[in-house]
């Protein structure tokens, strides 16, 4: 079970504080990691309380995911501090609903900054950092985890700026795997299927609408964040050391129908 380790390595995650972020955060601390948690601010404190529990370093920086501002500074605060990155978590996500027909400018924006662009830069960042790392005796310099979607394969209804924003996830971490991997660094996606979590609440209180999505998954059930610790530790991990550029869906099925 040794490849399954993450003992003695630090990800650094957005998205952490609920959700299926928070469970993959939890699960790469059991697997050994201690975890760098990026969060808006230190309200909510816990994901790191639940890591250190667990007997790991837990750590909060603070910034706007939707600024790009903000964004622009945080891996060097994070490496000036002397932290030493091996896996980047991108999970921090918004949704805005509306008919493509009357989708606010506003709206779009926010939904491309925090779901696309920003996951750009510290792929970017945090990439250019990995690859002044020594290799270990595999080769290996570091793994960068992205969240895709369903409509990174689908459209989805109402959510055009979603949609745009996680197919262009989908073949950024294509596009950087294409560079990285012969460099040591393994850039995949995951892509939940239909999960029971806040971001999801207009689905699941649309009777009709949840009822339709439920039927077409062969599991016959809405995902659970807890679905979602193996495959974070898998891609974190030594255990798929010759993966990278793969959008793994975990999705109960629904893309197989």
């Amino acid at each position: 079970m040794d490849i399954f380790s993450l003992t003695g390595r630090t990800a650094l995650v957005t998205g952490g504080t609920r959700g299926i972020g928070q469970q993959m955060a939890i699960a790469m601390a059991e697997a050994g990691a201690d975890i760098i948690l990026v969060q808006r601010n230190t309200s909510n404190q816990d994901t790191r309380q639940k890591i250190e529990d667990l007997g790991r370093k837990a750590m909060i920086y603070t910034a706007d995911l939707a600024s790009r501002e903000s964004v622009s500074t945080l891996v060097s605060d994070v490496l000036n501090d002397g932290h030493d990155i091996d896996i980047l978590l991108n999970c921090a996500g918004i949704q805005r609903r509306h008919p493509s027909h009357i989708f606010p400018d506003n709206d779009w924006d926010e939904v491309l900054q925090v779901n696309l662009s920003t996951i750009f830069t510290l792929c970017r960042d945090i990439g250019a950092y990995m690859l002044t790392r020594t290799p270990d005796s595999s080769g290996h310099r570091g793994n960068i985890i992205n969240i895709a979607s369903l409509v990174s394969f689908q459209g989805g209804l109402t959510v055009p700026a979603y949609a745009a924003a996680k197919g262009g996830v989908a073949q950024l971490t294509k596009a950087l795997s294409n560079e990285w991997a012969a460099k040591g660094i393994n850039v995949n996606a995951i892509a939940p299927g239909y999960v029971a979590t806040d971001m999801n609440t207009a689905l699941l209180q649309d009777p009709e609408r949840s009822a339709s999505i439920l039927a077409r998954i062969p599991a016959g059930r809405w995902a659970t964040p807890e679905d979602f610790k193996g495959v974070t530790i898998f891609l974190a991990s030594r255990a798929s050391g010759y993966v990278s550029g793969e959008i793994l869906t975990v999705d109960g099925g629904w893309m197989g129908r």
